[in-house]
């Protein structure tokens, strides 16, 4: 029983609850304590739930790592869709390559990368961290990695290459939207 109970558990999960919640009302039908106990076997079966994936608390040195792998693609083409040294990158493509190439899972497009990063303030930036930019009609549509002192690297736009950047140039401060750490 107690298998039966731990396989409901970790894969039928709405199944398990539904027995748990069928058994507690046979058990204190009409009784004042049913609510309390409902409540409890929901809280409880919440303990055993799977963890959501976290891509947060990178130690510091996979930080330079991924900077250094980074920056060994600088003069690399842009392409659209591009994620490799082999075809050349577009901007999450270049972020999502030197993370997996350090070993760490990261999501692929701009907007997942905005979406898993906790954001930072421009004045708290670290490098190894995430700068995302507005560029489309206002949206999230740009990436880089922060260098330090004002700088990051990116892969710009089609008929350039990765290169260096500085985020006081006007036109990425115009359209700076905040940085992000993973």
């Amino acid at each position: 029983m107690e298998n039966l109970a731990k396989y409901l558990q970790i894969n039928e999960l709405p199944l398990y609850l539904a027995v748990r919640m069928n058994i507690a009302q046979k058990i204190y039908k009409n009784s004042r304590y049913f609510l309390l106990t409902a409540a409890l076997s929901l809280a409880l079966t919440g303990c055993s739930s799977t963890p959501q994936k976290s891509y947060h608390a990178k130690p510091h040195s996979q930080h330079k790592k991924i900077l250094k792998i980074a920056k060994t693609q600088l003069g690399k083409p842009y392409r659209y869709g591009g994620r490799s040294p082999k075809t050349g990158f577009d901007c999450s493509g270049l972020v999502q390559y030197s993370y997996k190439m350090a070993g760490i899972s990261v999501p692929r497009t701009t907007r997942q990368l905005y979406n898993a990063a906790r954001p930072i303030k421009r004045k708290h930036l670290k490098a190894g961290d995430l700068v995302f930019f507005r560029i489309n009609r206002g949206k999230i549509s740009h990436v880089g990695l922060y260098l330090g002192n004002s700088k990051f690297i990116h892969a710009p736009s089609s008929g350039k290459q990765v290169n260096i950047a500085s985020l006081n140039n006007r036109y990425w401060r115009k359209h700076f939207s905040r940085g992000g750490r993973l």
